[in-house]
């Protein structure tokens, strides 16, 4: 147990140590744009481009591994955006971000620090996939369905255009398909190169998680709707077990990867939940809350998950 306290808490406390700091000294949220543009377009690009570049194209074949975890994602945002559809009274714009809190996962920011520190390299193909086809699938429903809501007036191809354009311009997705291609050709960056997108690497998770402690402190919370502990319940609980369900039917699959995508099933909200709310401008105060919510209970549960990791103790099914 000492063994996975050591794992988890540094993450935790990398973000409790932003929280406590944005706390204290209220400096205006403005002051972490040069931060918060080092780490979507500089720290965290080197590090899934060096992981994506480094593993084997033959292992990011995996169709039934993605299948089984973009539908556990799929099946998360399904329910928890029905919750909020039901606690909204048929409020789509807010319902469509309540699906988020429910699905989306800190598997930028978090998640491929703490599996690679918890698995080691094995974990970096699956904890890559996951990520990129989690992205697809999460920023491809969240425009559509605004336009199907009215949000801003936009038409259904408007949405469309939209997805296409966020996609081809996500930073992590343009940095990983360049690790494939890499990885396709065997690229080998020169030395000094390298040596850069290493130190980059290494400065993406501490970065991201003490800037998400200090946006989530300076966000007002407002009155905790009732919807959030029901939305942390579905991220931290159902999705990783809808991850163990769809592995077991799909399976079986290598230890690593198996645990690799139960873990980063059982991250967080993450906070783009909340930067999606504020550029719709619906349900901003609520996601601010269900972020700081989900990241407080996930101390317990992904510590909780961690331990069945570590312990070899998934089940049988899952692996081979």
């Amino acid at each position: 147990m000492l063994d996975v306290l050591n794992l988890a808490l540094p993450f935790f406390g990398l973000i409790f140590l932003g929280l406590i700091c944005g706390r204290l000294d209220r400096i205006p949220v403005a002051g972490l744009a040069w931060m918060t543009f080092f780490i979507i377009y500089a720290a965290l690009p080197a590090l899934f481009y060096r992981i994506m570049a480094r593993t084997p194209l033959d292992q990011l074949a995996q169709p039934r591994f993605i299948a089984a975890t973009t539908l556990a994602t799929f099946t998360a945002f399904v329910l928890a955006f029905a919750i909020g559809f039901a606690m909204r009274r048929g409020h789509i714009a807010e319902a469509t971000i309540a699906g988020l809190a429910g699905s989306f996962g800190n598997v930028g920011y978090m998640g491929p620090g703490l599996a690679l520190s918890t698995l080691g390299p094995d974990a970096a193909a699956p904890v890559a996939l996951i990520f990129c086809f989690d992205t697809l699938l999460l920023f491809s429903l969240v425009p559509l369905l605004m336009a199907f809501a009215g949000s801003k007036k936009r038409s259904v191809g408007s949405a469309a255009g939209e997805v296409v354009r966020r996609i081809v311009t996500n930073p992590f997705l343009v940095a990983s398909a360049l690790g494939a291609l890499s990885a396709a050709v065997h690229f080998q960056p020169p030395v000094a190169l390298d040596r850069l997108l290493e130190f980059l690497q290494h400065a993406a998770a501490p970065c991201a998680l003490f800037t998400l402690g200090v946006v989530v402190a300076l966000r007002p919370l407002g009155r905790m709707p009732w919807e959030v502990p029901f939305l942390a319940a579905v991220k931290l609980v159902i999705h990783p077990t809808a991850v163990v369900l769809m592995l077991s039917l799909l399976g079986p699959f290598a230890e690593a990867w198996a645990s690799a995508a139960v873990l980063m099933a059982a991250l967080p909200p993450a906070l783009n939940v909340f930067v999606l709310a504020q550029q719709y401008d619906s349900w901003v105060t609520q996601a601010s809350g269900a972020v700081l919510f989900g990241t407080l209970v996930s101390v317990v549960t992904l510590t909780a998950v961690l331990w069945l990791v570590k312990a070899h103790a998934l089940p049988p099914a899952l692996l081979h």
